[in-house]
Formats: C-alpha cells, sequence, structure tokens
C-alpha cells in the first residue's frame, strides 16, 4: 500500500490512476469517494474539509472492498489531516509501503487548477486556502508516519506527465520490492510504456 500526497492540482490523481495500471493495484481516491458520496460540494467549494469521522468511514468501506478483492492499494489524498493519520497509523500502519508526497511550486499548481477548470478550482481564496489547509496538515502527518517507520519520499511533481510516472515507478519499486509492472492493463490492452523511454 502506496500513501500518495500532495496539494491540489499536484497530479496525484493523474499520477495515482497511472500506478494503478502500471502494478496492477487499486486507486482510492479521497476526492472522488467524497465527489461519489454527494452532499459535501457547499463544504467542499468553500475551501473547507468534510468531516473526519465520514472520511474516514468513506474510506474503509472502498479499503476493505478493494483488499477483499485482492488488490494492493494506492491511497490519493489520504489521510488528510491528523485525525486520519492516527487512524490510519493504529489500524494500517503494517500494510504500508510508503509514502509518496509530490512536490510543485504554488504558482505552477495554480497555472494547472486554472486549466482543469473544476467548479472547486474557480475561486483563488478558496484554491490558496485548500493550500494553505495542506501545508499545516502535511507534517504532523509525515511525522506519525515516521515515527510508526513507515518510508517517505518527496518526489518532484514538475515535468511531463511521462517524467513524473517514471520517477513515481521507481520509488513504489523501492518501497515495495514485490511490485511488479503488469504487462497489460485490466481491459487486457497493452499499457503504454512512454513513462520508461
Amino acid at each position: 500500500m502506496i500513501v500518495l500526497m500532495g496539494m491540489a492540482g499536484s497530479g496525484k490523481g493523474t499520477q495515482g490512476k497511472a500506478l494503478s495500471e502500471i502494478f496492477g493495484w487499486r486507486w482510492l481516491s479521497v476526492g472522488e469517494a467524497i465527489r461519489e458520496a454527494g452532499g459535501y460540494e457547499e463544504i467542499i467549494n468553500a475551501g473547507h474539509l468534510i468531516p473526519d469521522e465520514d472520511v474516514i468511514e468513506l474510506m474503509n468501506r472502498q479499503i476493505e472492498k478493494a483488499e477483499d478483492e485482492g488488490f494492493d492499494l494506492i491511497l490519493d489524498g489520504y489521510p488528510r489531516d491528523e485525525f486520519q493519520a492516527k487512524y490510519v497509523v493504529e489500524n494500517m500502519a503494517e500494510k504500508i509501503d510508503g509514502v509518496i508526497v509530490l512536490v510543485v511550486p504554488r504558482e505552477e499548481l495554480l497555472e494547472r487548477l486554472a486549466l482543469r477548470g473544476r467548479d472547486d478550482d474557480k475561486e483563488r481564496a478558496s484554491i490558496e486556502r485548500r493550500f494553505d489547509v495542506f501545508v499545516k496538515n502535511a507534517q504532523p502527518i509525515l511525522d506519525l508516519f515516521a515515527e510508526a517507520g513507515v518510508p517517505i519520499e518527496r518526489v518532484d511533481g514538475v515535468g511531463k506527465i511521462e517524467e513524473v510516472t517514471k520517477r513515481l515507478v521507481a520509488v513504489v519499486e523501492r518501497m515495495n520490492p514485490e511490485a511488479t509492472e503488469q504487462r497489460q492493463d485490466v481491459n487486457g490492452g497493452e499499457i503504454e510504456r512512454s513513462y520508461g523511454e
């Protein structure tokens, strides 16, 4: 299990999906889980976080289902704060191969979010609040993982998508030597190998 962290616009979703296809793992995004559950739009658009208990319950359901189906996991954006991190460390630390933090400068993040065009990416003040919340929450989360002996690596998230994927693949393989690159995607098609060139 890999935990993928990074600010809004850092490429967590794009890279999490790429890694899930490359390794045949299940990508679980806290943002996707929240959007699918519905009813949280007002909180998100104001730049605030969903209640911890709700997030833990949503993610537990998805994690249990994926594990029951035999998948290893990429957790995208979970845990989001110290409360959730304590829960994850207490209940899952032994399953976590490592934490990867995607690092991208704020100005580039703002440009990426403007291009993305989602409703929750339109207001600069809301985006800045999300950045600040991430910065405030990230260190306590990382401290908890470090105390539990979970490896942590920061990866440069700037560059072509394929270049970033290549960096991440190398880190995942270091963190989990049993991770093997799949030759075919879940639909039986050949996996695009552009990241490896």
